[in-house]
């Protein structure tokens, strides 16, 4: 039966595929004891469930041969061991037929007493694998309540999966991505995450706050994910699914229309000239970064290098992918930003601190690395080497101080002098700039731009410690606003101190691909705007029909504003510029 569950918008879009839970879900369990007549009956079901999971497993693990297959072959495995573990199967028919346990509460039983055995073993590794306890059950128990339509999981088996889950790490993301993903929806989470950051960048719609999501969605349900209304479509209906075509329509021709401003200049109406910066992780999105004419990198973000993998990469293997970013942008500008591990991006390397009570005031970002200096060292040993290809820059993140610029100019020049030394050839000026994302930094620009080449704001994380709201908890999405009248004003200042300093100040947050946000940034005096490949033509595109000098009249008004209501009526007055 169709059911509707809502969410918040993370990625726009829309998808169509079929259900994968990824944590286990919340079943409803009936505890009435079976009568005498009901037992062998009850067995069956249960027998069919376990053979449909091995079934699902078999059928997944022919679809991963390669890459993936190496990934999660051993989970994988893991769990078809577990249905086919015979004391597993003889627990759960005892359950049933001499505890007179129907199939699902014979499920929950015989999880809850795995799952004591695991918990009260010394090896941390063997207690974290009660994970596998709790996928398997869940998997045999979707199998038992699963009431699709024979014509439903037909079409279901001609589409890709939906990610359903609690939550998604970006590591886990980006691995996913390239193996048929189509969607996500999250029960929590928020659309700032660096989850949902990464599913803009890949054009994987998202929905996050979904909080009946694993309560109602089983493994294999047909799942329309709408990131236009925020919606997650259970069984969707023949005019929901002419709904979906309509879109696919729309789209396409869309991105015909936009594929015609790909290497145009960006110009406001008025002729003012604009600089479209792209953000980018994987190779694929700097190719297509120098295909839409981009007026450079104005963020690549290392700590993907480290997210996806067991072990560091050591410094050759980051010069290679350094090299090639620059190579890949033919000369145009580069700016790398060094790792910035932490919060919400635990690699397994074991790098970032794994249990911190506060983690986004943490050790992460720059106070990471200044901690690692040999790591640290390392990869700034690469991203030199690297920028006799091109214009590189290096971009420190999470910059509270002069200090710990200092810190990294110098670290710099003994690595410059190093390699020196060694034979390599390394540019005599290595352009550092400053992320300001902590309000000590927006409000100590002045100093900051003062010993750094460049600044380049980061509204994801500025405005979680300015309005003093974690951007990962969807119980405070309300107040995660990149409208507050106080983040304007900071946003404008430090705008206005690169403009008095001659140094380029860029905004990467994702404000600055939301064309929702361009006039206002326009207003505020941004000239250098990076965002995500998939962005660039759409706010191109919004640009063009601005008036940059109407705009900028507005700023007065804007940062005297007292409520997000307020800076609104000023914008629609002007109708956008």
């Amino acid at each position: 039966m169709r059911r509707v569950l809502t969410g918040t918008v993370a990625a726009r879009g829309m998808a169509l595929g079929r259900a994968r839970l990824v944590q286990p879900s919340q079943f409803a369990i009936d505890e009435r004891p079976l009568s005498a007549e009901e037992v062998e009956a009850e067995v069956k079901r249960l027998d069919e469930a376990l053979a449909a999971a091995r079934a699902e497993l078999a059928d997944l693990h022919d679809k991963l041969h390669g890459a993936l297959a190496r990934e999660v072959g051993e989970f994988l495995d893991a769990h078809s061991m577990l249905l086919s573990d015979p004391e597993l199967v003889a627990g759960l028919r005892d359950l049933v037929r001499k505890g007179r346990y129907r199939a699902g509460a014979a499920l929950k039983a015989q999880r809850d007493r795995l799952v004591a055995v695991f918990e009260s073993m010394d090896d941390p590794y063997l207690r974290s694998r009660r994970e596998d306890i709790d996928h398997v059950i869940a998997r045999v128990h979707a199998a038992l309540v699963r009431q699709t339509s024979r014509e439903e999981r037909k079409l279901a088996a001609r589409v890709g999966e939906i990610l359903v889950s609690d939550a998604i790490a970006p590591a886990e993301l980006a691995n996913l991505s390239r193996h048929g993903l189509l969607g996500m929806v999250a029960s929590s989470g928020s659309p700032y995450s660096h989850s949902a950051i990464l599913a803009r960048s890949l054009r994987l719609p998202m929905l996050v706050g979904a909080h009946q999501a694993l309560t109602e969605i089983q493994d294999d349900d047909l799942v329309l994910v709408d990131g236009e209304r925020g919606e997650a479509i259970v069984h969707p209906t023949a005019q929901d699914l002419a709904r979906y075509r309509a879109w696919q329509r729309d789209a396409a021709r869309e991105g015909q229309r936009l594929a015609s401003l790909a290497g145009a200049r960006t110009l406001t109406r008025d002729g003012h000239e604009v600089h479209l910066f792209a953000n980018a992780e994987l190779p694929e999105e700097v190719a297509q970064a120098r295909a839409l004419g981009a007026a450079g990198v104005g963020l690549y973000r290392t700590e993907f290098l480290f997210l996806m993998r067991n072990v560091l990469p050591d410094e050759e293997e980051q010069y290679a992918a350094y090299r090639d970013l620059v190579l890949g942008m033919g000369g145009l500008p580069v700016t790398i930003r060094t790792l910035d591990l932490g919060a919400d991006k635990a690699d397994a390397t074991g790098l970032a601190l794994a249990a911190e009570p506060n983690p986004a005031l943490g050790v992460r970002g720059v106070r990471l690395s200044l901690r690692r200096p040999a790591v640290f060292a390392t990869q700034v040993r690469a991203i030199l080497r690297a920028s006799c290809y091109g214009r590189v820059r290096v971009l420190v993140p999470m910059v509270s101080g002069v200090d710990e610029l200092e810190a990294v100019r110098e670290l710099v020049r003994l690595c410059a002098r190093d390699l020196r030394s060694e034979g390599h050839e390394i540019p005599e000026h290595c352009e550092i700039g400053a992320m300001v994302e902590v309000p000590a930094a927006a409000i100590g620009v002045r100093a900051l731009l003062a010993r750094a080449d460049f600044a380049a704001i980061g509204t994801n994380d500025l405005a979680q410690y300015v309005l003093a709201v974690d951007r990962n908890n969807d119980a405070l999405g309300a107040l995660y606003d990149p409208l507050h009248p106080a983040l304007l004003r900071l946003i404008a200042y430090v705008i206005a101190a690169g403009r008095r300093a001659r140094k380029p100040v860029s905004l990467c947050g994702e404000i600055a691909g939301d064309v929702r946000f361009i006039p206002l940034l326009l207003a505020l005096g941004l000239e250098e705007f990076s965002m995500h490949t998939g962005q660039i033509l759409a706010v191109r595109d919004r640009i063009a029909g601005l008036h940059r000098g109407k705009l900028r009249a507005l700023a007065p008004r804007l940062l005297r504003a007292a409520t997000r209501d307020e800076v609104e009526r000023i914008l629609a007055a002007c109708n956008g510029g």
